[in-house]
């Protein structure tokens, strides 16, 4: 899988900008609902990448060991 790190600049600068509040704004109720569900999916994806970035830091720790993970030799 390709990691693109420009769309996600992008992404994240059209949401802070307040560019995509705006596009919910004047759009009408269909893209709004396409708006909120891509916005949820985003949410879901962020709690996705911090339970794998939490795996990821603490496998094989002591600490990881204190939150259950399971050593992965």
């Amino acid at each position: 899988m390709k990691l693109d790190e420009t769309y996600i600049t992008q992404l994240k600068e059209y949401i802070q900008s307040g560019q995509l509040a705006e596009d919910f704004e004047h759009s009408p109720e269909e893209r709004r609902y396409e708006l909120l569900d891509f916005m949820e999916m985003l949410m879901e994806l962020g709690e996705a990448a911090d339970e794998a970035a939490t795996k990821i830091i603490f496998k094989n720790s002591q600490l990881g060991a204190f939150f259950g993970e399971k050593d992965q030799k």
